[in-house]
């Protein structure tokens, strides 16, 4: 299919047709959630199989994604944002907490936000890997965010004289290369251990690799 279909305009059994396209969209948001996180994974799943799942035609899908690789692309985004607002939320609660105290909360936030729904860490950490280079482009892009935000963290952390000055971007990337290696392994289950564990080992890589430990 080279593009999307138009859907139809007005009101159909009391919702207007934007109010039914958001539904529409969820329910296919949901299904590509269920079939690429908890089922048999992006690779493994056909176009009928989210349809099916989605309790809607293939129309319908046509409607809202060229293919499937586009609905797992926004479900990258879409989960990669819930992780960032976690965060976010996390960053006002920092203020005033010492150094280490304030970066293991932040990196705890993140690590909430990202696996309170375990599908959420599947598609983030495991289904996107080598889908397509448009989808390469987006994980790093994404990555590229994290690691802007671990070098804004030092350069206030440098500021307050909390850590010594430098250049902290390769120790951003080790770091972020490092939670994203691990928590690929952890949720294809190479690695034997507790999500805690896995949580705590990750903390102790970025306080030992921004100067932080105690």
């Amino acid at each position: 299919m080279a593009g999307r279909i138009t859907p139809a305009a007005g009101r159909y059994a009391g919702k207007a047709a934007a109010e039914r396209q958001a539904d529409r969209r969820w329910r296919f948001f949901e299904a590509g959630l269920d079939l690429f996180g908890a089922g048999p994974g992006y690779r493994a799943t056909r176009l009928t199989d989210v349809c099916k799942a989605a309790g809607l035609s293939t129309r319908q899908f046509y409607e809202e994604f060229r293919n499937l690789e586009d609905l797992l692309a926004e479900l990258h985004l879409y989960v990669n944002d819930t992780t960032q607002r976690a965060v976010l939320a996390a960053l006002p609660e920092t203020e005033g907490l010492s150094l280490i105290d304030r970066h293991s909360r932040l990196f705890r936030a993140y690590a909430a936000g990202a696996t309170a729904d375990p599908r959420h860490a599947r598609i983030a950490y495991v289904e996107v890997i080598g889908v397509s280079p448009r989808l390469d482009r987006q994980r790093l892009e994404r990555r590229a965010r994290w690691i802007d935000f671990l070098c804004g963290q030092a350069a206030e952390a440098v500021e307050r004289g909390e850590i010594p000055p430098g250049d902290y971007h390769v120790a951003a990337a080790a770091f972020i290369g490092a939670v994203n290696g691990l928590m690929h392994d952890w949720s294809v289950g190479w690695v034997d251990a507790t999500l805690d564990v896995v949580i705590e080992e990750l903390l102790q890589i970025l306080l030992n690799r921004f100067n932080m430990a105690p």
